[in-house]
């Protein structure tokens, strides 16, 4: 819990001003959903919590025409990058 108390405190707290207590859970549940679902952590090998691990990509022709789209959270505080399908 100490570490994702931090982790909320880096990544959003210190780069948002937050209005009123309305703004503070909106925000703490759109960290919440970013942090289990999208967000890397490597003790999972680069995987998100409630996400399952890629699949690795060895091939060069593959890995050359990757199209990536990212997605701003929080008015871009917080960004998630997916493979475009």
């Amino acid at each position: 819990m100490e570490r994702w108390i931090q982790t909320c405190r880096r990544e959003l707290l210190d780069r948002t001003l937050i209005w009123n207590q309305h703004h503070l859970r909106h925000a703490l549940r759109e960290f919440e959903a970013f942090y289990n679902e999208h967000r890397p952590h490597r003790a999972l090998r680069q995987a998100a919590p409630l996400r399952p691990l890629p699949d690795p990509n060895a091939d060069p022709a593959r890995i050359t025409a990757l199209d990536i789209h990212r997605r701003d959270r929080l008015g871009g505080i917080l960004r998630e990058y997916r493979h475009a399908a």
